[in-house]
């Protein structure tokens, strides 16, 4: 292991640390070593780099460490993109499950993983395991809005749920929205093919008469895909499945805007013009929908703190992971929704 002396921690605020799979994902191991030694300046917390000790020295060697900690936890193997999820159970010394125990025993407050969503979510309830009283882990992504962000749950990890499942979903993300994101009374929602009562198939409707008699959090009904974007909801709950599809097409409606946008740009001088007139304004707008500066999803209802990135994320992206991490560590989300849920 190597190590770096680095900067002290705010008075009053306890050390942070943040174990990196450093080898997962599209760019591993070079752009998870820099968005780590990036978050580890930015946010002011000790990293655990886990995967092969040599690579990642050797991208370490690229940047200045002046006042970044960091320590490097040796892994033997990796799971690779394509790879199902069931690998986690025999590869026991892959780098997510050694940074999944880093959690588990302690060393670290908190996770971030960039590879496979399906491993990080098998190794994490596998070595960290669920809350007490959790049915299902869910995953929780911030989706962009006129306002503040919508938390969009789940997004993917179960595609069959339960009314229960769905019930604990909304609590989970009521509270990380609360506790995070400073929403005084977040507005939940149930995501729907209308507002009205009625609507939807079997589980929406069973759902739907679950979550309107709950006090644990404020709910508003149903509310549409549209709904998402318009800064009118702050938690949408949903089962895996349609969460899935919701997130994958507004990503796909994102790229094809931007696409569109860079072909139209190009036909005429008047159009390039204008967009250089317009540049600071539609950069700005696009930080809002970038899933870099998101960072990573939340795996809630895990008994430990853990974002997953996206398998292409460089640098910027796992630095805000990191992020993201920290505020949950900070908020002490995990002990909310585990009294919550008692």
């Amino acid at each position: 292991m190597s190590q770096q002396p680095g900067q002290v921690a705010p008075a009053g605020r306890k050390p942070i640390n943040i174990a990196v799979d450093a080898m997962g994902g599209d760019y591993a191991p070079r752009e998870i070593v820099k968005g780590a030694v990036l978050g580890a300046r930015a946010y002011n917390v000790s990293i655990l780099l886990v995967g092969n000790p040599e690579q990642i020295q050797a991208e370490l060697g690229k940047h200045d460490l002046t006042g970044v900690q960091y320590e490097i936890i040796p892994a033997a193997d990796v799971i690779e993109m394509d790879e199902a999820a069931t690998a986690v159970r025999k590869k026991k010394e892959a780098s997510i499950n050694v940074t999944s125990r880093c959690v588990r025993d302690g060393l670290a407050q908190g996770m971030v993983a960039a590879g496979s969503t399906g491993a990080a979510m098998a190794s994490a309830s596998l070595y960290i395991g669920r809350i007490e009283g959790v049915t299902r882990v869910a995953i929780g992504v911030l989706m962009p809005s006129i306002s503040k962000p919508c938390l969009l749950i789940d997004a993917g990890a179960n595609a069959d749920c339960t009314p229960e499942m769905m019930t604990q979903f909304a609590v989970m993300g009521n509270v990380y929205m609360h506790n995070v994101h400073q929403v005084a009374s977040p507005r939940v929602g149930l995501l729907n093919i209308g507002e009205e009562e009625h609507k939807g198939n079997t589980l929406a409707k069973s759902t739907f008469e679950v979550l309107k008699t709950d006090s644990r959090f404020r709910f508003i009904g149903n509310v549409e895909g549209r709904d998402l974007f318009k800064g009118s909801v702050d938690v949408a709950v949903s089962d895996g499945f349609s969460g899935n599809i919701a997130l994958k097409s507004a990503e796909g409606i994102m790229r094809m805007f931007k696409t569109l946008l860079e072909v139209e740009i190009r036909k005429s001088v008047k159009a390039k013009l204008g967009y250089l007139l317009m540049k600071d304004a539609l950069q700005g707008a696009g930080r809002h929908a970038d899933p870099e500066e998101r960072g990573g999803a939340l795996l809630l209802g895990v008994n430990g703190v853990c974002v997953i990135s996206h398998g292409g994320s460089r640098a910027r992206g796992i630095m805000n992971a990191i992020r993201v991490a920290v505020e949950s560590v900070e908020a002490d989300v995990l002990g909310k929704i585990t009294h919550q849920l008692q």
